[in-house]
């Protein structure tokens, strides 16, 4: 079949169902795939292809979840990291799962409904791209391999989220009101320390303390606790405390008021290509998931890197993910393994 034949990931939310109608309009044979991680949803999905005349499918990607993402998960956190499931699932089950019903079907396309965009290079070679909604998905994009790129189309990519919405009410989409899901889809209530306890094996209860070692007070386990929180630590101090490190090895988590949380240089491992660039050049790069970005250069060592920050960046977390950009483009991405900071 393929041609402009393409497999959409469809969620039953809006970003994926307004994500249809377009690939329609742009002139596309879709088919529509929802993916079971045993919470429910299949309902919303299948009414948005049946509003749109699309075949419709289901695939069960639970085994794999486990697996790839939430077995690593709760080990990130027993292990004192702080962990980002979504970089992780999608080029290790979700995307795979997509691409595994395109070769089903002989499409040569796989869509979904992420604020992200394709754009040619230099020399014609797909990039990608933040999108243009206020919060760039493409972060959440930067594990994928470049060779997926040039099978890739994100339609709402160029689009703001209120846009989104609008064209859904236009369209008439039941799902046009429906509340965006949470950030992690296996923990839809949020509460990822409730989770990781029913699932048992979690570190015990230790101690707070300070650079020094004085013991501050008790904690529930390092699994609640991330580098540079503030809330919810239940300590009385003369001044806000932070959580400045964590150390699974003594089960301590050590605070302090902040000042020594500031880094001028972050490592990382299994650096993902995704543009040329040159060693040394300037770029920017987001150390989490949010609008900051930091000014850096960037020096491969071995299979991962090393970030030298132009202007020092707050709390880098062993276990997240440092995504490179130059201007739109990203470049690729590496998991922070750990971070060298100014004194206090």
């Amino acid at each position: 079949m393929g041609g402009k034949t393409v497999v959409l990931g469809l969620s039953g939310g809006v970003d994926s169902a307004v994500a249809a109608r377009l690939l329609q309009e742009q002139g596309y044979t879709v088919y529509g795939h929802w993916l079971d991680i045993g919470l429910g949803g299949r309902e919303d999905a299948q009414q948005v292809a049946e509003t749109f005349g699309i075949p419709f499918s289901a695939g069960d990607i639970r085994r794999e979840l486990e697996a790839s993402v939430m077995g690593p998960f709760q080990r990130d956190y027993l292990a004192g990291r702080t962990p980002l499931p979504c970089a992780r699932c999608n080029p290790t089950v979700k995307f795979p799962a997509l691409f595994r019903r395109a070769e089903e079907v002989g499409a040569d396309w796989v869509a979904t409904g992420h604020y992200a965009r394709i754009a040619a290079g230099p020399a014609g070679e797909p990039l990608l791209c933040r999108g243009a909604h206020t919060n760039d998905q493409a972060y959440m994009l930067a594990r994928l391999p470049q060779h997926w790129l040039s099978r890739l189309v994100f339609p709402i990519g160029g689009y703001e989220k209120t846009q989104v919405r609008q064209l859904a009410r236009d369209f008439g989409l039941p799902v046009a009101e429906k509340p965006d899901s949470m950030e992690i889809c296996f923990i839809p209530d949020g509460d990822y320390a409730a989770w990781l306890e029913a699932r048992g094996a979690v570190p015990p209860p230790g101690h707070f303390v300070d650079r020094t070692g004085r013991v501050l007070g008790r904690h529930r386990g390092i699994h609640r606790y991330t580098i540079g929180q503030r809330r919810g630590l239940g300590i009385p101090a003369a001044h806000r405390l932070f959580v400045s490190e964590i150390r699974p090895e003594t089960q301590e988590v050590v605070l302090s008021d902040g000042t020594d949380l500031m880094a001028d240089t972050v490592w990382g491992e299994d650096f993902n290509p995704l543009a040329p660039l040159t060693e040394g050049e300037e770029l920017t790069v987001r150390l989490r998931h949010s609008k900051t970005e930091t000014p850096a250069r960037f020096y491969p060592e071995g299979t991962g890197g090393r970030l030298e920050l132009l202007t020092p960046a707050r709390a880098p977390t062993p276990g997240q993910l440092a995504v490179l950009y130059r201007g739109d483009w990203v470049l690729g991405s590496l998991w922070i393994t750990r971070a060298r900071r100014i004194p206090g």
